[in-house]
């Protein structure tokens, strides 16, 4: 998914790697943001596989795509943007949301709870955590990581 991310984008116009990450986050709406360790190793296979070509400009490094690379593309035939999403962005915008407010209440209590309070209130966050990644591990996605892959249903 990461590679065919890249390609389309770069089949738009030259891209540096951050921001083919800032483009893929924007265009899915917050929800999806490869790692730059996903990133990087796909840029440097797609280099070395020549669908794209690095070029320094500005003291970083432009990553275009060749005509190998549109070639690639165009044999896959019309596909949906891997950043294309179900329109669920209210369920999305209700969950970052509900991240914001956590840690705001987390930081309270950082700043102002004592020892004990603390303590508990990392214990709840780590108890959260638990039961947000068991909801991941509900849905069947073999070979996908969760930082990776766009998520199928926010």
């Amino acid at each position: 998914m990461v590679r065919l991310a890249l390609l389309m984008l770069l089949a738009e116009e030259p891209r540096n790697g951050y921001q083919l990450m800032q483009e893929i986050e924007e265009r899915s709406g917050g929800r999806w943001r490869p790692s730059p360790g996903a990133v990087y190793p796909s840029l440097s296979q797609l280099e070395d596989e020549g669908l794209i070509g690095a070029t320094e400009r500005e003291g970083t490094k432009v990553f275009e795509i060749t005509d190998a690379g549109r070639e690639h593309l165009d044999q896959r035939g019309e596909q949906t943007p891997p950043w294309a999403g179900e329109d669920d962005s209210a369920a999305f915008a209700d969950l970052r949301s509900q991240m914001g407010q956590t840690h705001v209440a987390a930081m309270q209590v950082a700043h102002a709870g004592h020892e004990d309070q603390i303590a508990r209130a990392a214990d709840a966050l780590a108890e959260a955590r638990r039961k947000i990644y068991l909801i991941l591990a509900e849905e069947d996605r073999p070979g996908a990581e969760a930082t990776d892959e766009p998520p199928r249903n926010v």
